[in-house]
């Protein structure tokens, strides 16, 4: 631990330490901080030299320390296994997780005092994730004491690119996952979600093909999808889809430009002994997909999108600010009068004020009424401090459309 006196941060992120953020970013204060190493423990201290928050270092990012505690620490066993312990009790106590859910968030970085670092479950096995440099030279702790106090069977780690250019290239099949500890786990592992059975890969891309944050929004789909025609863009590995099956939707089409993911969808539905046959799955781009059903007078009463932050195809590129609003009114003619538009987002920096502005904009393009029923964010497992606004990071908008 390096004493205060040496890593003297300004007025403006003195008050945002004090506001309780966690976040120190770069400024003039912090270019004439003494040469450090990621993952170095010090302690913050204003221009007079008071002692503010012990942090994590991580000097070659924008982001160039995270507080993890406003008292002096030790970044060791016993204090991790604190902080760990008290994560897993919140959601043992608060997240309203039964034994049909076996995949969910057990460390929800910032969410858990944790800043940076991530820890899902799935099934017997567990996901870390780092989201700063900080963290690599205290992996091996963190597994160790992931062991001690959950004894999975094996702990893996996906990395992440660093920078967000490089997630154009990113590929499915290219292992991003890695064992740390414990025995390898299946190919494609089964985890419980809802009372539905999905499929993951802990080795094999980006993300492991389902997205745990959206539980509890899927449960809410499931109220409302009997019966009804459900339309699914950007559908993924088709948990939506699933749990609008599930549910008794009449028909649900899944629309994706990959058609590996449609075949994982395919394997979601059979892996629940739902017929994929009486359901349909199309692979291409969503907008010309759109226009397309448009042209066949296909009409849905349910329309969901959860697109990711922005998409490259071959013939086009989805971006959230201003993607959204030309998604919405391709989607709104195509959507029966008194049905459902639900629009999600994950885009950390589209505040909701933002994305009800998108949607705005989408619905006046198509002449269309919209009308917010619901909004939600994510459950009880993604916990955010009141202090860290960019915790509060998804939008989950159910509205109706006119008749």
């Amino acid at each position: 631990m390096e004493r205060s006196g040496k890593w003297i941060i300004g007025p403006e992120s003195v008050r945002m330490v004090e506001l309780g953020h966690p976040w120190i970013i770069a400024d003039g204060y912090t270019k004439r901080w003494p040469t450090g190493q990621a993952g170095q423990v010090v302690e913050l201290s204003d221009d007079k030299g008071r002692f503010l928050a012990s942090a994590l270092l991580d000097p070659q990012e924008r982001i160039v320390a995270r507080v993890l505690a406003r008292e002096r620490m030790r970044l060791d066993r016993a204090w991790l296994a604190a902080r760990l312990q008290a994560a897993i009790d919140l959601r043992r106590d608060h997240a309203g997780l039964g034994d049909d859910t076996t995949a969910y968030r057990l460390v929800n970085g910032e969410g858990d005092g944790l800043p940076g670092l991530t820890v899902d479950r799935y099934g017997e096995y567990l996901m870390v994730q780092i989201y700063c440099t900080g963290w690599r030279t205290h992996l091996k702790l963190v597994t160790v004491v992931l062991q001690d106090l959950l004894t999975p069977a094996g702990i893996y780690e996906k990395t992440r690119p660093q920078k967000t250019r490089e997630l154009e290239t990113v590929s499915d099949s290219k292992r991003y996952g890695r064992l740390l500890a414990g025995t390898p786990a299946p190919d494609l592992l089964e985890v419980r979600e809802n009372g539905l059975t999905f499929l993951v890969s802990l080795e094999n891309g980006l993300n492991t093909g389902l997205f745990l944050d959206q539980r509890r929004n899927r449960r809410d789909l499931m109220t409302r999808a009997e019966g009804k025609r459900v339309l699914n863009l950007f559908a993924y590995t088709g948990a939506f889809s699933v749990a609008s099956a599930a549910a008794g939707a009449r028909l649900v089409t899944g629309v994706d430009a990959s058609p590996g993911y449609s075949g994982w969808a395919k394997a979601n539905f059979g892996a629940n002994r739902l017929n994929p046959k009486q359901h349909e799955f199309i692979v291409g781009d969503c907008l010309e997909v759109l226009a397309d059903l448009a042209r066949q007078k296909k009409r849905y009463d349910i329309i969901l999108m959860d697109p990711p932050s922005f998409s490259t195809t071959a013939k086009s590129r989805f971006t959230t600010r201003g993607g959204t609003s030309d998604l919405v009114a391709a989607s709104l003619p195509l959507l029966a009068g008194g049905g459902l538009l639900i629009a999600s987002s994950n885009h950390q920096k589209v505040d909701l004020a933002d994305y009800l502005k998108e949607l705005r904009r989408g619905a006046l393009q198509a002449a269309s009424d919209l009308r917010v029923i619901s909004l939600y964010g994510q459950p009880e497992d993604f916990p955010y401090p009141v202090t860290f606004p960019e915790g509060r990071y998804l939008k989950y908008a159910v509205c109706v459309k006119s008749t």
